[in-house]
């Protein structure tokens, strides 16, 4: 059977025995962390530790790849238009201009503008292992009580759980109805050149959306029936009570996000710049 994206994968590890809230907040801090800073250092750091992070997890990345091949195509197209609209941002927040190759105009290839894009990379592997480790490792349930103890609306947290819930379904049920049109003939595998695939695809959409639709209806109409939202408090099956672990996690986590502002801004400035 094959694993659905972003919907949570069940293991034994240390990263799963912590609290919804716990990974919530070290999330937080870690993408507060990774957002604030352009030291190249600080960056590396945080990368090389979140890949340990991940592999402490148990998560293969089989089970997160089709996401993680989409990202990496979003980051490649992001550079490129950086560098399409901005050639020369390097060179004015490094106040260095080091030409590697002369291009045409302003698009000159300067080692500034390598360097600034670099940590621009790095910024987005830095959280991205984190954030997919978030999704993965946090049951939707406990997620939702963990942002209603947070002080968060019990409503909202019940929504974001239910969206988390719904994408492994959206993925069955678009494998069903491929599966159903491919047994009417109509085919979207290797053998059919790209634009017929594309074409053959979108027929679809149609009926995922009038699934999709069916079920919201359903589940909205399961809810107000059981009187949802009537009361400003509830209680969570899936609340669990904070451990030592969970302790220690969170003040590792704060430690870790104070020394990387105090050296983020120890000059004050935001960028590490080994142009000087």
């Amino acid at each position: 059977m094959a694993v659905e994206m972003l919907s949570y994968i069940e293991r034994k590890s240390p990263i799963h025995q912590l609290t919804g809230v716990t990974k919530l907040l070290c999330f937080i801090l870690w993408s507060t962390a990774a957002m604030l800073t352009y030291d190249t250092r600080i960056l590396a750091f945080l990368f090389v530790l979140g890949i340990y992070i991940f592999i402490l997890s148990k998560v293969k990345v089989k089970e997160v790849s089709f996401i993680l091949i989409f990202i990496l195509i979003f980051l490649l197209l992001n550079n490129i238009a950086i560098y399409l609209f901005s050639p020369q941002e390097g060179v004015a927040i490094y106040e260095s201009n080091t030409v590697l190759f002369e291009l045409f105009g302003r698009y000159n290839l300067t080692l500034e503008q390598i360097f600034y894009q670099v940590n621009i990379t790095l910024k987005y592997l830095t959280v991205i292992p984190v954030a997919l480790l978030f999704i993965v490792t946090t049951n939707p349930s406990e997620f939702a009580a963990s942002m209603n103890k947070m002080g968060i609306s019990y409503r909202i947290s019940y929504s974001v759980a239910l969206a988390l819930r719904y994408i492994p379904d959206v993925q069955r049920d678009f494998r069903n109805i491929a599966q159903s049109q491919q047994a009417r003939g109509l085919d979207m595998s290797s053998n059919e050149k790209w634009p017929k695939r594309i074409k053959n695809a979108a027929t679809i959409i149609i009926p995922l959306i009038l699934s999709s639709l069916e079920k919201i209806d359903t589940i909205s109409h399961a809810m107000e029936l059981r009187g949802f939202g009537k009361n400003k408090k509830r209680t969570w099956y899936s609340l669990r009570p904070f451990k030592k672990s969970d302790y220690l996690t969170i003040i590792a986590f704060i430690l870790l996000f104070i020394l990387t502002i105090l050296i983020t801004f120890y000059d004050g400035s935001r960028f590490y710049n080994p142009f000087i």
